[in-house]
C-alpha cells in the first residue's frame, strides 16, 4: 500500500515553486499532448454510456437520475452507488438489454 505523501510546509512550498517554469510546463504538456503522449481515461458511466450510444440526457433518464449526477460520475466527481454501479455494469456489458428496455 503506497504511504501517504508528505506533507509541505510554507517555506518548503515556496522554495519549490520559485524554482518553477510554469510557461515552459505547460508548453512542454501541449507539445506531448499533440505527439499523442497524453491518455484520456474514461469512467465506467461513460464507456457505458458510449456503449449504448444514448446522449448524456437521455442515458440519465434510462437510469433515473439527473443529468448532472451522471457528469459527475464521467467526471469522477461522484461515484454511483451500488444500484446504479449495476445498471452501469448491465449496460456497459451488454447495451443491447438496456436498450430493450428503454424501448419499452
Amino acid at each position: 500500500m503506497p504511504s501517504k505523501p508528505k506533507k509541505l510546509n510554507a517555506k518548503e512550498i515556496a522554495s519549490l515553486e520559485s524554482t518553477r517554469d510554469i510557461g515552459a510546463e505547460i508548453l512542454q504538456s501541449i507539445k506531448d499532448m499533440k505527439a499523442g503522449k497524453g491518455k484520456v481515461i474514461a469512467s465506467s458511466a461513460t464507456e457505458a454510456r458510449e456503449a449504448t450510444g444514448l446522449s448524456q440526457a437521455k442515458f440519465a433518464s434510462l437510469l433515473g437520475v439527473s443529468v448532472r449526477t451522471l457528469q459527475g460520475w464521467e467526471q469522477g466527481r461522484k461515484q454511483p452507488s451500488g444500484a446504479a454501479r449495476t445498471l452501469l455494469a448491465i449496460a456497459k456489458t451488454n447495451p443491447k438489454a438496456i436498450l430493450a428496455v428503454s424501448a419499452q
